[in-house]
């Protein structure tokens, strides 16, 4: 499977995931994504590998022993590392191609947002909604 930043400039390959697919609805997570939750899941560094662009990822310890790495041009954040585990930490919203496998589980639910909805909670259009102009 490939991924790759917004702007394209950073691609990757990895040839599987090593954990199940989470969501992460902490503080930090949130903030760094700009996002309700950040979904990510663990992929074995012999399992990555770079395809271009490595030269233009920026770093960021957003937490003691965590790094996030991150496009210096679109700011997209791709993977993230710990201190000590073999592994990297994978945004999966990165992806360009199909994992196969749907998100198993919400981890920092004390933390998650009071106003999210999502699902069949709302209606959902294929592109715009309708009438927008």
């Amino acid at each position: 499977m490939q991924g790759s930043c917004l702007c394209g400039e950073i691609a990757y390959e990895i040839d599987q995931l090593d954990s199940e697919i989470q969501h992460c609805a902490c503080h930090t997570c949130r903030k760094a994504h700009s996002a309700a939750f950040n979904t990510g899941a663990a992929v074995k560094r012999e399992h990555f590998r770079w395809l271009r662009g490595e030269a233009l990822l920026s770093r960021y310890e957003s937490s003691p022993g965590k790094t996030r790495y991150f496009c210096s041009r679109c700011g997209t954040q791709l993977v993230a590392e710990r201190v000590g585990k073999p592994h990297w930490i994978l945004r999966v919203a990165t992806l360009d191609d199909d994992p196969g496998v749907t998100p198993a589980y919400t981890i920092w639910q004390s933390h998650a947002v009071p106003w999210l909805a999502h699902g069949d909670e709302l209606p959902a259009y294929p592109e715009w909604q309708p009438g927008r102009t």
